[in-house]
C-alpha cells in the first residue's frame, strides 16, 4: 500500500509530462487544380496513429509527443506523398497537402451516387467527357450529339439531324440532365434531349451506364448529366473569346457558317460567377458529292443561341448557395425542302422551295437551378438541396400525315425540387462508409399539339414523388460495397380528349384518329433496387459487378395518341421496369489504360415501335439486351498517344412470352434501339509544344437482322440492313503566346460518301438521308 501511494505521485507526473508533450497537426487535402480532396488517408511512419479527411478535405491529426514526423498521404486515384513536419509541443500546426493524380482515375463524379466520389469507388461503368476532350471533338463539330458519339462507348450514332432518334445507350433510353435538372421528356419523347444545350457551356459531361434506381423516370439505359462550367478559382476576371467560320470542302458554296462566343469568369471574397454566351450560324449541308441534304430535320441553315450564367456566394466555409440559368435555342430558316429518294437507291435531297409553316427546332429551353449545400449540417451529415424549373418547346418539320397537312410540336414544362443528404461514418480502422438519402419532387407537363392548335397527344399532368437511399461501404480501403433503393409514386392526369385524324401509311388514306377519349387518372407505385462491388486495389486490374433496376413511364404520349379504346383506363399503359446486370473492369499496364465491360439487360415490357396496319404502335413483349464494352488508351511516348474503344449491343423480343428468346416466333430488336457494332480509334501527337495534332476514326459495322416484307419485298421501318461505313476526323490546335490560339478541325476528313446509320434502318424514302462531306472548322480563341 505504501508503495503504491509513493509511486502514484510519479504516475501522475508522468501523465502530466506526457500531456504537455501533445501536438496536433491540422490541415486539408487538395488536388492539383485547387480542389477539395475528400477521404484522403493520413499517416505517421513507424506509428499506428492516423486519420482521415473529411468531405472538405480537412483534417485533424493528434500525436501524443511533439518532434519530427514523416506525413504520409494517400488518396485513391493520385500519388501517395510524403512530408517530414516538425510538430511543437502543446501547440497546433497547420499544413495543407496537394497530391496529383497518378494518371489513374483520378477523376471525380457526381451524378453515379449524387454525391462526389471518385471512380474507383463507383461498380459500375462510367465515361466522363472532360474539358481538354470536348474542346477537341467541339473543334471538330460543334453538335453535341456527334461529339458524344465519338465520344462514349455504348452511345449509339448521331443521326445527323436536329434529332436523336436511335442514339440509344446500351439499346435503351437514356435521361438527358444538365446540372441534375432533367431534359428529357419521357412521357412523350421526341429524340431532342441530347441536342438541348451548346457545349460552350458544358465543362464536362458524365455518362452513368445502366438501368439507374435512384434517378427515376427514363434511365432505362443510364443517363447523360452536362455539368456546366465553373468560376475560375483566385482570379478576380477572366475570360474566353472564340471567332470560327466553317464551310463545305466540295461545292462550297452557300456552305459556309460562322460562330461567336463569350465567356467570363472570377471570384471576389465569397462571390464567384460564370457567364458565357454562344451565337452560330450555319450554312447549307451538302453531302460527298456535293449534293444539298434533306432539310427536313437538318443541320443546315440554323440558327443557335445559347446563353449561361451562374453565380455563387459562399456564405462560410460550409453553406454555399448558387444559382444557374441557362438558355439554348435552335431555329432552322431554309431556302430548300425536301424532295423524297427512293429507298435503297437513291438519296431524299434538298431543292429549292419556300419551306411550309413555322421555323423548324427548338425556339426555347430554359433552365434555372437553385443549388444550397451545407456540410456538417449535422454531425457528419452533409445536405444538398435543387429547386429547378425547366421550360421546354421543340417544333418538328412539316407534314403531310395530318389530314389538310400539320407541323407537330412538344413541350414540357418541369418543376422540381431534389433533396439530397449524405452522413458519413467510420467502424474502425477498416471500415468507413456514408449513406446517401433524400427525396426527389417532380411535376411535369408534357403535350404534344400542332401548331394550329389541334391536339395529337393530351397535357399529361405527372406528379412524383421519389424517396431514396444509397450505401456505400469500404471495407480494408481497396474493397467498395454498395447498394440502394427508389420508390417511385407516380400520379399522371389525363384529360378527356379526341384523337387527331391521320393518314393510314399503307393504303394513303386518311381514315386514321377521330376517336373520343375518355380521360382520367394513372398511378404508378414501384420499388427499384441496385447492389454492386468494386475491388480496387490491384492496378493492373480492378474489377466490379452491379446490378440496377430502374423504372420508366415510356412513351405514353405515342400510346394515347393512337388509343382505339374510348376510355384511357383500358389502354396499356403499364411502365418498364429494367433489370441490368453488369460485370467489368479497369486495369493500368504500364503506360496503357484498359477497361471492359458485359452487360444484360431486360425487362418483362418493352416499349418498341411496330407498325400495324400502317401505324405506329407501342409493342409490349418482353425483352433481352446483352452487350460488352471494351477501350484502351495508351501513353506511347511523351508527345505520342493513342487509344480505341469497341462497342456491341444486340437484342431480341420474347414474342410468345415463354421466357426464351430463341423461338421461331421471337424477333430482333428493331435498328431504333439496337445500334450496329460501333469501333472508333485516335492518335494525337505533339510534334512541338505549340502544336497538337490528332486523328480519330468512328466505324460503323454491319447489322442485318430482318427479312424485307413478303408481299412488298420492301423493308418496313427499322428493319433495313445497316451496311459499314467508316469516318475520318482530324483536329489541330496551335499555340500563338499564352493567350492566343488557333484551331482546325475538319469532319469526314477523306469525303466519305455514306448514308447515315440512322437512315439505313429507315428504310424510308423520305428519311433516307447521306452523312455530310468533308467539312473545316476553324476557330480563334483568346484567353485572358
Amino acid at each position: 500500500m505504501r508503495s503504491i501511494i509513493f509511486l502514484a505521485p510519479a504516475l501522475i507526473g508522468m501523465a502530466l509530462t506526457a500531456s504537455a508533450q501533445q501536438a496536433v497537426l491540422k490541415g486539408s487535402v487538395k488536388t492539383e487544380t485547387g480542389d477539395q480532396l475528400p477521404f484522403a488517408n493520413i499517416s505517421v511512419a513507424g506509428a499506428k496513429t492516423g486519420a482521415v479527411a473529411d468531405r472538405t478535405g480537412a483534417f485533424i491529426l493528434k500525436l501524443a509527443q511533439a518532434g519530427t514526423y514523416k506525413i504520409k498521404v494517400t488518396s485513391v486515384g493520385y500519388k501517395g506523398t510524403e512530408q517530414t513536419i516538425t510538430l511543437l509541443p502543446n501547440d497546433t500546426t497547420r499544413q495543407d497537402i496537394t497530391l496529383t493524380g497518378n494518371g489513374d482515375l483520378q477523376e471525380f463524379v457526381v451524378s453515379a451516387s449524387r454525391k462526389r466520389e471518385t471512380l474507383d469507388e463507383v461498380p459500375s461503368s462510367i465515361t466522363i467527357v472532360g474539358a481538354k476532350d470536348l474542346a477537341i471533338q467541339q473543334g471538330i463539330s460543334n453538335n453535341i450529339s456527334n461529339i458524344l458519339a465519338n465520344a462514349v462507348p455504348g452511345l449509339g450514332f448521331s443521326s445527323n439531324t436536329t434529332g436523336n432518334a436511335g442514339q440509344t445507350l446500351r439499346g435503351r433510353e437514356v435521361l438527358v440532365m444538365i446540372d441534375g435538372v432533367p431534359q428529357s421528356t419521357p412521357l412523350r419523347n421526341g429524340g431532342r434531349d441530347i441536342r438541348s444545350i451548346d457545349p460552350s457551356a458544358i465543362e464536362r459531361v458524365e455518362v452513368i451506364k445502366g438501368a439507374t434506381a435512384i434517378y427515376g423516370n427514363g434511365s432505362d439505359g443510364g443517363l447523360i448529366n452536362y455539368i456546366t462550367k465553373k468560376a475560375t478559382p483566385g482570379q478576380p476576371l477572366s475570360g474566353q473569346t472564340t471567332i470560327g467560320a466553317n464551310t463545305q470542302l466540295k461545292n462550297a458554296q452557300h456552305t459556309g457558317g460562322w460562330q461567336v462566343g463569350q465567356l467570363l469568369s472570377g471570384s471576389y471574397k465569397k462571390i464567384d460567377y460564370v457567364v458565357s454566351g454562344h451565337y452560330e450560324q450555319t450554312g447549307v449541308y451538302k453531302d460527298a458529292k456535293g449534293v444539298v441534304l434533306s432539310p427536313d430535320y437538318g443541320l443546315g441553315e440554323t440558327q443557335l443561341w445559347n446563353a449561361y450564367a451562374k453565380a455563387g456566394y459562399s456564405i462560410n466555409t460550409n453553406n454555399r448557395v448558387e444559382v444557374m440559368y441557362n438558355f439554348f435555342g435552335s431555329q432552322q430558316r431554309s431556302d430548300y425542302i425536301l424532295k423524297k429518294g427512293r429507298y435503297p437507291d437513291t438519296a431524299a435531297i434538298g431543292v429549292f422551295g419556300t419551306r411550309p409553316g413555322d421555323p423548324e427546332g427548338t425556339p426555347y429551353n430554359h433552365n434555372v437551378n437553385v443549388h444550397y449545400s451545407s456540410q456538417k449540417i449535422i454531425g457528419n451529415t452533409d445536405l444538398d438541396v435543387n429547386v429547378y424549373y425547366q421550360q421546354f418547346y421543340t417544333v418538328f418539320s412539316w407534314g403531310d400525315s395530318f389530314k389538310d397537312g400539320g407541323q407537330s410540336t412538344i413541350s414540357s414544362d418541369k418543376k422540381g425540387v431534389r433533396i439530397n443528404l449524405s452522413s458519413s461514418f467510420r467502424a474502425g480502422n477498416n471500415i468507413a462508409g456514408d449513406l446517401v438519402y433524400g427525396l426527389d419532387i417532380l411535376n411535369d407537363k408534357t403535350a404534344q399539339k400542332l401548331t394550329d392548335g389541334r391536339i395529337w397527344a393530351p397535357e399529361m399532368s405527372m406528379r412524383n414523388l421519389a424517396p431514396y437511399a444509397q450505401l456505400k461501404t469500404t471495407f480494408f480501403k481497396h474493397l467498395v460495397f454498395k447498394a440502394g433503393a427508389g420508390y417511385e409514386n407516380i400520379s399522371i392526369d389525363v384529360p378527356d380528349y379526341t384523337t387527331i385524324i391521320s393518314m393510314n401509311n399503307k393504303t394513303g388514306l386518311y381514315t386514321e384518329g377521330g376517336k373520343n377519349v375518355k380521360g382520367g387518372t394513372i398511378d404508378y407505385n414501384a420499388l427499384v433496387f441496385n447492389a454492386g462491388l468494386r475491388y480496387n486495389e490491384l492496378k493492373y486490374f480492378k474489377p466490379f459487378i452491379s446490378y440496377s433496376q430502374s423504372f420508366s413511364v415510356n412513351e405514353l404520349g405515342r400510346t394515347l395518341r393512337s388509343a382505339n379504346e374510348s376510355t384511357v383506363s383500358l389502354l396499356k399503359t403499364k411502365a418498364i421496369i429494367a433489370n441490368n446486370y453488369e460485370a467489368g473492369f479497369n486495369s493500368t499496364l504500364g503506360r496503357i489504360d484498359l477497361e471492359g465491360s458485359y452487360y444484360i439487360s431486360t425487362s418483362k415490357l418493352g416499349a418498341n415501335y411496330t407498325l400495324v396496319e400502317g401505324r405506329f404502335e407501342i409493342a409490349r413483349e418482353p425483352i433481352k439486351i446483352h452487350g460488352f464494352e471494351i477501350a484502351a488508351d495508351a501513353r506511347i511516348l511523351k508527345n505520342l498517344g493513342a487509344g480505341a474503344s469497341y462497342s456491341y449491343i444486340e437484342g431480341k423480343i420474347d414474342a410468345n412470352k415463354n421466357g426464351q428468346y430463341n423461338d421461331k416466333e421471337d424477333a430482333y430488336i428493331l435498328g431504333d434501339k439496337i445500334a450496329p457494332p460501333k469501333l472508333t480509334a485516335y492518335i494525337r501527337y505533339q510534334p512541338v509544344k505549340q502544336l497538337n495534332l490528332r486523328i480519330q476514326m468512328l466505324q460503323a459495322g454491319a447489322r442485318d437482322r430482318f427479312a424485307p416484307d413478303a408481299a412488298t419485298g420492301l423493308y418496313t421501318y427499322g428493319k433495313g440492313p445497316v451496311k459499314q461505313f467508316t469516318v475520318f476526323s482530324f483536329f489541330s490546335d496551335y499555340n500563338i503566346d499564352g493567350h492566343s490560339s488557333v484551331q482546325l478541325g475538319v469532319d469526314n476528313l477523306f469525303n466519305k460518301d455514306y448514308y447515315t446509320v440512322t437512315s439505313q434502318w429507315n428504310a424510308r424514302n423520305e428519311n433516307f438521308i447521306k452523312g455530310s462531306g468533308a467539312r473545316v472548322n476553324i476557330n480563334y480563341t483568346y484567353k485572358f
